[in-house]
């Protein structure tokens, strides 16, 4: 379908995220294993209305007012193997080092300027995936690079956060999620919008996720890895495919 087009002369912008979740013994903030549990083998369950806060300037994010508007009710299904952290019923435990020590390694392989101390973020999230209505987010450095076919690719972010939990049923005015998956250590990153052509976007994206598999400390299976896709034209505007799990997808 992209045969023949000029992507220079369209103007053609393009940059990736990609998602991985890391192969650890233990959650990002408690204690808890990162193993799959099916939904029928709950043994708990909760409910939650979230609503949003204002930031730090006094401002409300958009998104999540619209999100409130809707005003659905969020269930969540425990096991036993999560625990009070994940239900946002008690702190998170101090960050989970061979998480952090994984985020360090793929660093160096990506280039990347790692910052001299590592601080953990909030990232507002109230569509339920999360029981305390953000994301913890820890920034490990910019400046990136990787070499391919196509020239130098910017790596502009890489970060060390839980992964979100896993959503079981959407009954419409609810919500229904799993909380094995939530807390789950996972790395995002984030490259320049040095892509200039959909090959070279695939390209981008299998080379990234090799060095991801060469730690020998990534999950693998489907779920484990997505990738968000950032595209625009000139005169158009921008667009974002968000969770395209396949790499011929790209």
């Amino acid at each position: 379908m992209s045969e023949g087009l000029d992507f220079r002369a369209l103007g053609l912008v393009c940059g990736i995220e990609i998602h991985q979740q890391l192969d650890t013994a233990c959650k990002l903030f408690c204690g808890c294993p990162t193993k799959h549990r099916e939904a029928e083998e709950s043994n708990f369950e909760f409910f939650r209305y979230l609503r949003p806060s204002r930031s730090e300037l006094g401002e409300i994010d958009r998104a999540a007012l619209e999100e409130v508007l809707v005003s659905r009710k969020f269930l969540y299904k425990s096991y036993d193997t999560t625990c009070l952290v994940e239900a946002d019923e008690e702190p998170p435990r101090e960050i989970n080092f061979e998480a952090m020590e994984i985020a360090l390694v793929i660093a160096r392989l990506l280039n990347i300027k790692i910052v001299d101390e590592v601080q953990t973020m909030r990232k507002m999230v109230i569509d339920g995936s999360n029981t305390s209505g953000f994301q913890r987010t820890a920034y490990i450095g910019s400046e990136g690079f990787v070499e391919t076919s196509q020239g130098r690719v910017g790596i502009g972010v890489l970060c060390l956060e839980e992964e979100a939990a896993r959503i079981v049923a959407d009954n419409g005015d609810s919500l229904i999620f799993s909380l094995d998956r939530l807390g789950i250590p996972l790395v995002e990153i984030g490259t320049a919008p040095d892509i200039v052509s959909p090959a070279h976007a695939r390209e981008v994206a299998q080379y990234l996720g090799m060095i991801l598999r060469s730690t020998g400390r990534v999950k693998r299976g489907l779920g484990t890895i997505r990738q968000d896709v950032n595209v625009s034209i000139k005169g158009g505007a921008r667009v974002e495919v968000k969770g395209v799990q396949a790499l011929n997808l790209v």
